[in-house]
């Protein structure tokens, strides 16, 4: 296999996958070896090598944008996206218990089950 790093508009990627190099720099960051990254991330060592590479090759770049993944990651989920995670939280909630009731016989749609 012929390892490549792409960018299809979410940053550099390894190409046929949707890990990013930001995925195997946390690990590389961590101590982990090339063998294991790719075991926990289901690649090749050739695609560990080639987000190793990268990440070597363009050092301010992936560390300033791993600085922004991070910080917004730390200030978390805007109060819109918060509302909607909760309704969905309750919908699911509502959903399991309703199951439970029902000892979990089926989801109550025969068209689409699951």
């Amino acid at each position: 296999m012929d390892a490549a790093i792409i960018d299809r508009g979410r940053g550099p990627e390894i190409a046929g996958t949707r890990i990013t190099v930001f995925d195997v720099l946390d690990y590389l960051q961590a101590g982990w070896d090339d063998k294991g990254i790719a075991v926990v991330l289901s690649l090749g060592t050739d695609q560990v090598r080639a987000a190793r590479e990268y990440i070597e090759n363009h050092p301010a770049e992936i560390q300033t944008e791993s600085r922004r993944i991070k910080e917004r990651i730390a200030r978390g989920n805007p109060p819109e996206v918060q509302v909607k995670l909760a309704a969905a939280r309750a919908k699911l909630r509502a959903r399991l218990e309703h199951a439970r009731q029902n000892g979990g016989q089926g989801n109550g749609n025969a068209e689409h089950p699951g």
